[in-house]
């Protein structure tokens, strides 16, 4: 144990001379298990990886969640409860080839010498591939037990083999009564109440937004720059730290939760909903184009012809913003979610389009039939080119129910409208349409109004 303890030492040395040179957020770093707050469902009583490092047979494994819940904490403190472990930490921003070389050859030593190597990797998904695969062999025979953590979806940042030899363990974002948690530790550890009202207590553990690491940095700023006797209200502590920017990355997972979050709000009429999420992605840093060109796939999507304003409002939105800009075309944005909230949804030509396509790449060699065809030479008469057409316009009702389709096509029905908004009218002039078809065919020949529509 001696030889293990020498070994961390020298791979986390102390940087810091004075303790009190050292961050509030180190200072206060847990050493044992019970002292982590947060992750019951991972560390309560019967929690699967609290059983795995009780068990004292510790696997690799990946902790995934967002910033400040504890990841690297917890790898500290599992490397303490494991025998004959020593504990190696690297950031996947820093290092490369070289360094993991040198870090696989002295695990293989310290192998032979019968101690594990337990290796933490601090953001491991800005290792490209092959550095990835560089761990393979020696999380397979055991000479490492590999701890990656990651702020992003292992199943899109990880290699599939490298998955497959970890289990992967999902950690939540600190909530309200763990980050009280952390305040009162913190004042534990000073020695002195922090110089809050209960309003601005509360706002301080609302700034954190669920990362304790971000908190316990406030709850140092305002021990050290609040004046002695200062009772800070909730304006007096936001002069003193900044609102923290919203968790969001524009180019990895974030950015595609948050708008499959505003498009399953607005597709389910939640206008409240849409507006927060809507609101996140602008605050987090989204294009507001990007947004404006979702909001108006979305209008023809899923409310289509339902209401057919909305397309027009989507881009009356579009180009209000492109010439207004930030803050004030940002209303026109606002305008539109709450529009495409209310209106009444059918994504039936979306799917009137799918059934469309499909059946084109079935039938897609048949000629259109001879009636609907122009005939401007004689040859193409003499073929029967137009032979039977009738003009529409010309007819009763401006409609003469010939077949259009394919004449080895049956008739399809790719436009199923719902009884929703708009479209309960088309339902009317579709069911109307097909009363006159059915007639005109009942008591016309098929010479008179070409091939039988219903013939295959």
């Amino acid at each position: 144990m001696a030889s293990s303890k020498r070994h961390r030492n020298q791979q986390t040395p102390n940087l810091f001379s004075d303790e009190g040179e050292r961050p509030l957020a180190d200072r206060l770093r847990p050493h044992r298990l019970d002292d982590l707050v947060g992750q019951q469902h991972l560390l309560g009583e019967q929690a699967p990886l609290r059983l795995m490092i009780e068990s004292g047979k510790v696997s690799s494994f990946i902790l995934w969640g967002p910033p400040g819940c504890g990841k690297t904490t917890l790898a500290r403190i599992l490397a303490t409860t494991q025998p004959l472990t020593r504990f190696v930490s690297v950031s996947a921003v820093f290092s490369g080839v070289s360094e993991l070389r040198v870090i696989f050859d002295e695990a293989v030593r310290a192998h032979e010498m019968g101690e594990r190597t337990l290796l933490f990797v601090d953001e491991i998904h800005r290792f490209n591939r092959a550095q990835q695969d560089s761990f393979l062999p020696y999380v397979e025979d055991g000479t490492i037990i590999l701890v990656g953590a990651t702020t992003e979806n292992p199943s899109f940042e990880l290699n599939s083999a490298l998955l497959s030899r970890c289990q992967v363990f999902t950690m939540k974002a600190l909530d309200e009564e763990s980050l009280g948690m952390l305040v009162s530790r913190a004042e534990q550890f000073l020695g002195v109440p922090l110089p809050l009202t209960s309003e601005s207590r509360g706002k301080l553990i609302q700034l954190a937004d669920g990362d304790g690491r971000y908190l316990i940095n406030l709850i140092e700023a305002v021990h050290s720059i609040a004046t002695p006797g200062q009772q800070l209200d909730v304006p007096s502590l936001l002069a003193i730290v900044q609102q923290r920017s919203p968790q969001y990355d524009k180019d990895r997972e974030g950015h595609y939760n948050l708008i499959s979050a505003l498009h399953k709000s607005l597709r389910g009429s939640d206008t409240d909903a849409a507006l927060y999420w809507a609101a996140r992605m602008l605050e987090g840093g989204e294009s507001p184009i990007y947004l404006l060109r979702r909001l108006t796939r979305f209008a023809m999507e899923d409310v289509s012809l339902a209401d057919p304003a909305a397309l027009s409002i989507a881009i009356a939105a579009w180009d209000t913003y492109e010439r207004l800009g930030s803050p004030e075309g940002d209303l026109a944005i606002a305008e539109l979610v709450i529009y495409l909230g209310c209106a009444p949804k059918s994504n039936s030509t979306y799917k009137a389009w799918g059934a469309a396509i499909r059946s084109a790449r079935q039938f897609g060699s048949l000629p259109p039939p001879a009636h609907i065809l122009n005939a401007p030479t004689q040859l193409m008469k003499e073929l029967g080119f137009g032979k039977g057409y009738q003009y529409d316009h010309e007819l009763p009702e401006a409609f003469s129910g010939q077949n259009y389709f394919p004449e080895r096509m049956s008739r399809q029905q790719f436009y199923r409208p719902p009884e929703r908004g708009f479209e309960r009218e088309i339902n009317k002039r579709l069911n109307y349409w097909n009363k006159l078809r059915q007639k005109l065919r009942d008591s016309s020949s098929p010479e008179a109004t070409g091939p039988d529509p219903d013939s295959a």
